[in-house]
C-alpha cells in the first residue's frame, strides 16, 4: 500500500455506484452520509470506479452512459448521466475527512461514444490514468489513495473491450459477410506474451509518472493457474473469490445461474435452488472457497506479493429480491473472512462485494459488519508483508 501498515485494511467496493446511484433512495445521494454508515461499520478503505477513460477524454462534460445491466444494484439499471469530474476528487476528499482511504479502479463503462475502446494501445491507456492521477495530484489528494487497480478483472472482455479492439478488427474484415459473431475474439490469457507486455509496459509508464502510488490489475478468472503468469510488474495481488464462481466448483452449473444481464431468469434459478443446493452440499462448496483462499495465500507466499481482496466470498451476484434470505449469505462470508485472516498474506479483507447502502439486507445488519471488521483490521499480517 502507499504507506505503512501492520494490520489489514477492512475495505469494501463501491464501484461505479458511488457516481451513479444518486436519485432519491439509491444510497450514494448524500456521500457523507454513506461513508459515516462506512466508517460506523468497521471500515477505513474503499475501491471505487475512478472512470479515467471519460476524464482523459474531456474532464469537463458531462457523459450518458449506457446500463450495464438492469438486474443488478451495482450502478444505474438504466441511462444515466454523470460528471466523472470534479465529482472524484470531492469524494475523495470526503473520504479523507472521514479517515477513509481510496483505492481507484475502473469497469470502463460505456458511453454513447463507447469512447473507452480508443484507449487500445499501451501508451494511450497509461497516459489516461496518468490524467485522471494529475487532477488528483492537483488536488492535494494522492496521499488518500491505497492503490491504483488499472483494470477490473482483468483481461475479460466485458470489462478490457479496448484490449480486444484490433483482434476484432482484423476478424471482422477477415470474416464473411454476415458472420460478426464469428468475428468476436476469445477471452485473452494472461499467460499470452502479449498480455504479459501489456501489463508491463501500462504499469511501468504509469508508475514512472507517479512513483509513490501502488499499482495492480485485479483479476477474477486464472487463479488457480497462476504459476504460468508474471505478476512481477504489480505491487500487490488483488483476486477475486466466490464459493459460487471459482475453479474449484460447479455451483452456478447446478443452480442454473448464467450471470444474465437484462432477464430475471438466473435469479428465479437462485430463488428456487441457490440455498438448497449450498446447504445439500455445504462441506463440498465451502472447501472449495478455502482451497481457492489457500491457492492465493500459496500464490502471495511465492511471490512475495500481498493480497487485497474487494470482491467476494459467497455468490457473485445478490440482492433484495423476493425469496433471497441474507442470513446464509453472511454465514458464507463470515466464516471466509475468518479463514483468510488466518493465512496473514491479506493487507485488505472486505466482508463481499454487496457491502453497500443499495444491498438494504446486508448494510443493516451493522453488528455483523463490526464484528468482521474488527476482527480484520485487528488481524496479524506475515512479517514479510509488514508496512507493503
Amino acid at each position: 500500500m502507499s504507506t505503512p501498515n501492520t494490520e489489514p485494511y477492512a475495505i469494501t467496493m463501491w464501484d461505479f455506484s458511488w457516481l451513479e446511484r444518486r436519485w432519491p433512495g439509491a444510497g450514494y445521494e448524500d456521500w457523507d452520509e454513506a461513508l459515516s454508515q462506512l466508517v460506523d461499520r468497521g471500515y477505513n478503505a474503499v475501491r471505487i470506479d475512478a472512470y479515467p477513460h471519460l476524464i482523459a477524454a474531456d474532464p469537463d462534460r458531462e457523459w450518458e452512459l449506457n446500463p450495464n445491466w438492469d438486474t443488478q444494484s451495482w450502478g444505474a439499471q438504466s441511462s444515466v448521466r454523470v460528471r466523472p469530474l470534479p465529482a472524484l476528487t470531492d469524494f475523495i476528499r470526503r473520504a479523507r475527512e472521514h479517515g477513509v482511504r481510496v483505492s481507484l479502479s475502473s469497469w470502463f463503462r460505456e458511453d454513447l461514444d463507447n469512447t473507452r475502446v480508443h484507449y487500445n494501445t499501451p501508451e494511450r491507456f497509461a497516459e489516461m490514468w496518468i490524467t485522471t492521477l494529475r487532477h488528483i495530484e492537483k488536488e492535494g489528494l494522492l496521499d488518500t489513495l491505497l492503490f491504483v487497480d488499472l483494470c477490473n478483472e482483468f483481461p475479460l472482455r466485458v470489462w478490457a473491450p479496448w484490449l480486444y479492439t484490433e483482434i476484432l478488427a482484423r476478424n471482422v474484415f477477415r470474416a464473411r459477410p454476415g458472420d460478426n459473431a464469428g468475428a468476436i475474439p476469445p477471452e485473452a490469457s494472461r499467460t499470452e506474451a502479449w498480455v504479459k507486455e501489456w501489463t508491463r509496459d501500462t504499469v511501468g509508464r504509469v508508475r514512472a509518472a507517479f512513483p509513490q502510488l501502488k499499482y495492480t490489475y485485479s483479476y477474477s478468472s486464472e487463479l488457480a493457474t497462476w504459476r504460468d503468469q508474471d505478476v512481477s510488474s504489480l505491487d500487490l495481488l488483488e483476486p477475486h473469490i466466490w464459493l459460487a464462481n471459482n475453479e474449484f466448483t460447479d455451483y452456478y452449473d447446478k443452480v442454473g445461474y448464467r450471470f444474465e444481464k437484462f432477464s430475471p431468469a438466473g435469479y428465479d434459478n437462485v430463488v428456487q435452488r441457490g440455498r438448497q443446493e449450498y446447504l445439500r452440499n455445504q462441506d463440498q462448496y465451502d472447501a472449495s472457497l478455502f482451497r481457492m483462499i489457500d491457492n492465493v495465500a500459496d500464490w502471495s507466499r511465492a511471490t512475495g506479493k500481498p493480497l487485497c481482496i474487494t470482491e467476494c466470498w459467497s455468490l457473485v451476484d445478490y440482492k433484495d429480491w423476493p425469496g433471497l434470505e441474507w442470513d446464509w449469505i453472511l454465514d458464507i462470508n463470515a466464516r471466509a473472512v475468518e479463514y483468510a485472516l488466518g493465512t496473514g498474506r491479506f493487507v485488505g479483507v472486505a466482508t463481499s462485494n454487496f457491502c453497500g447502502p443499495q444491498f438494504v439486507g446486508m448494510w443493516r445488519e451493522v453488528e455483523w459488519h463490526r464484528r468482521l471488521t474488527t476482527a480484520i483490521k485487528t488481524a496479524t499480517i506475515d512479517e514479510d508483508l509488514r508496512g507493503a
